[in-house]
């Protein structure tokens, strides 16, 4: 809840929500006192937002203090690797970076993502397993909160994107209640534009030997990802994941990994090479963590598959094609509209 003017917020929007609800809630505001602090929680706020742009160190640790004694819980809000540095050394529970820049509203997600990155390394360097990590701002699509995931994030904070919706309980949905498409073997700007317009979150270009070998991956827009396919090793072409298979007797084998700047992020569980395997579902159902199924999806089945392994990301291509390379526009809208 925004609570401050600034943003035509107030406390008694925290106390409307809070005799609407029994949701936690979290008080967004410009705090640096312990009586505003007080004020948010008579006004029914489970959690405030500290900015460290506007304290410092000695400030942060009495507000966080301060927090802990109202029985508040506190989100402590970065935006550069200084204020990273901050955080950490604060040893705070739970640490926001904010890809917009609060001075210029301007909205970095890359440095974002680098800054999650880094955190996410530091909290292992210093096994702080429960300190959790948030990326706010910027997300207004399904792929864009995958990104914070991958990055490192534990959690995404949004709140633009549901403003702006006609219909905020669909749209949360959408953020994060459904597994991510990826449209695979793509090779014309058209068929890019045609997967972003059915709403795909991943674009995939296949720069292995392969019918649908793409001369080089195409730009994608910011509501999605794009995929690097590789057979052997990945080559680093700019893309923001690559998609990895093992070669085995002159073929990519059957399973694969997804990775990001070098690091398996998910396992790909495929078909075996121009083969099917009735236990295919079955086998990815039984895997941890997070999984990309590919093999044989298409509009009519993807359903089934997805109530069945409960994927994190399905995977089409030749289903959705009117010949190698070249996608058919309406499969491609039918299977994403399957997905959701």
């Amino acid at each position: 809840m925004l609570v401050d003017e600034r943003f035509a917020g107030s406390l008694d929007d925290m106390r409307a929500a809070r005799s609407a609800t029994s949701v936690p809630l979290l008080a967004k505001g410009f705090f640096s006192t312990r009586g505003e602090l007080e004020d948010a929680s008579r006004a029914g706020a489970d959690a405030v937002l500290l900015l460290l742009r506007d304290l410092d160190d000695a400030s942060a640790r009495e507000l966080t203090l301060a927090a802990e004694e109202l029985g508040l819980d506190a989100l402590i809000e970065a935006h550069d690797e200084d204020e990273i540095e901050r955080a950490v050394s604060l040893e705070a529970d739970v640490i926001g970076v904010n890809a917009r820049d609060l001075s210029t509203f301007a909205v970095d997600r890359r440095a974002q993502l680098e800054l999650i990155t880094r955190l996410k390394r530091k909290r292992v360097g210093l096994r702080a397993r429960d300190m959790i990590v948030v990326a706010e701002s910027g997300i207004e699509s399904r792929a864009q909160g995958a990104a914070a995931e991958l990055a490192g994030a534990d959690a995404i904070l949004v709140g633009s994107a549901l403003m702006r919706a006609s219909a905020p309980p669909a749209q949360l949905s959408e953020l994060i209640g459904r597994p991510l498409v990826k449209v695979c073997g793509l090779t014309r700007e058209e068929d890019v534009a045609a997967a972003a317009d059915a709403g795909a979150d991943l674009a995939g270009f296949v720069l292995a030997d392969s019918p649908r070998r793409a001369a080089e991956p195409l730009p994608v827009p910011e509501t999605m990802l794009s995929v690097g396919v590789f057979v052997g090793e990945a080559d680093d072409v700019g893309t923001d994941l690559a998609q990895v298979y093992p070669e085995e007797n002159g073929h990519r084998a059957r399973d694969g990994v997804l990775m990001r700047d070098g690091e398996e992020v998910a396992r790909v569980l495929d078909l075996p090479w121009l083969e099917s395997d009735d236990e295919h579902w079955r086998r990815a159902s039984e895997i941890d963590g997070r999984v990309l199924l590919a093999g044989g999806l298409d509009p009519e089945n993807v359903g089934a598959a997805i109530r069945a392994v409960r994927p994190w990301c399905v995977d089409a291509s030749r289903s959705l094609e009117l010949a190698p390379g070249l996608k058919d526009h309406a499969r491609v809208r039918a299977f994403v509209k399957a997905v959701r």
